[in-house]
């Protein structure tokens, strides 16, 4: 029998598989939802996130599995029996309706009192920041006014769960950034369990309480925003959350790899891996140490600046290591970095690999 979800447990996922035909869409997941956590699903297209949503919404059906909210089993019942709001990325305000209309309209279905429509309105729009719209018609409003007015709608019956399909997408960059501020304090202030689907790794890391990383229908790993991050339980984890640099290396035992001509040490995940194995070293741009600096650290080497890219507060520099097969290396400086050292394209440099920051994945 499967195992009882912790006591604060609002959602709990158990065995969930479904099949669109021949492929399978999402494979035996299991998943446990903190009672008032923002919780975001992660990956890239077809990986099985929106999907997994739409199940949990009763939009679609899944094949094998259980769900369980609040206590409740809503494995089979139908979407309008389940206790959630639900924001999509084009917004779905009907257009011929008010704000105010488009707000109330969960409460005139569950034929909520006239007064209480007004005032539950009234409230919801001051809490988004528009509490002047009432009268006005979606088309009126940008677009991240009408996303806050899908948000006020969805929170209108005050479900339990929030629903938030890639809700920022439409967006652009300086509004995402804004409502997803947003978003997170209103999350919040109410404490109502939200789940948030996103393709956008700074969107997940920035909002969430707790992080699930899918690939091919499959869970690749959960965990807090710092734990997705530093400690990647995969390299597909490690390569599509954040930057990371790839080393090919042979295992040279004792925890010791050689990367061309550089005998490197490396601590995460690279104890008991028999000599002579090939293997793949993961280190962020970030943890790279450049030189003056570099003579503090392990795994020291020559390096040559083969390209120099400007991102405003910091750069990406991209250098050879010399006696590494000249194997490229990303490294994260501040822009006051870059300009302390002269460094320019073509310039050597030193650089250290610390041990305690590289990663064995598989």
């Amino acid at each position: 029998m499967p195992e009882a979800p912790r006591p604060d447990t609002f959602l709990a996922l158990a065995g969930i598989t479904k099949h669109f035909g021949a492929f399978t869409a999402l494979r035996d997941v299991s998943l446990e939802v903190p009672r008032g956590s923002l919780v975001t699903f992660l990956g890239p297209s077809g990986c099985g996130k929106t999907t997994l949503l739409r199940i949990i919404a009763g939009l679609e059906t899944h094949d094998q599995g259980r769900i369980v909210q609040d206590g409740r089993d809503i494995s089979r019942l139908p979407a309008i029996k389940r206790d959630y709001g639900i924001v999509f990325q084009s917004y779905a305000l009907f257009p011929n309706l008010t704000i105010f209309d488009n707000v109330a309209y969960g409460l005139v279905n569950r034929r909520a009192r006239a007064e209480r429509i007004r005032e539950r309105v009234a409230e919801l729009l001051k809490l988004v920041g528009l509490p002047e719209a009432a009268r006005k018609y979606p088309g009126q409003l940008s677009g991240g006014q009408q996303q806050r007015i899908a948000l006020a709608r969805a929170l209108a019956t005050a479900p339990g769960l929030l629903l938030l399909d890639e809700p920022l997408s439409a967006l652009d960059a300086l509004e995402r950034v804004r409502l997803r501020g947003e978003i997170r304090a209103l999350q919040r202030r109410l404490s109502v369990t939200t789940i948030m689907v996103t393709h956008d790794q700074e969107e997940a890391l920035s909002m969430a309480d707790r992080v699930v990383v899918m690939n091919q229908g499959r869970i690749e790993q959960v965990g807090t925003p710092q734990q997705i991050y530093r400690e990647p339980a995969s390299a597909f984890v490690a390569d599509f959350v954040g930057k990371v640099n790839v080393l090919s290396a042979v295992a040279e035992g004792g925890g010791r790899f050689r990367v061309g001509g550089l005998l490197l040490d490396a601590h995460a995940g690279a104890a008991g891996v028999a000599a002579g194995t090939a293997v793949k070293l993961y280190l962020r741009p970030e943890d790279v140490v450049v030189n003056g600096n570099a003579s503090e650290h392990a795994n020291q080497a020559p390096a040559q600046v083969q390209k120099i890219e400007f991102l405003g507060a910091f750069c990406m520099v991209t250098v050879r290591l010399r006696d590494a097969q000249e194997q490229p290396l990303v490294v994260t400086l501040s822009r006051h970095s870059l300009d302390r050292m002269a460094l320019d394209e073509g310039a050597p440099l030193s650089v250290a690999l610390p041990a305690e920051c590289m990663r064995l994945l598989a």
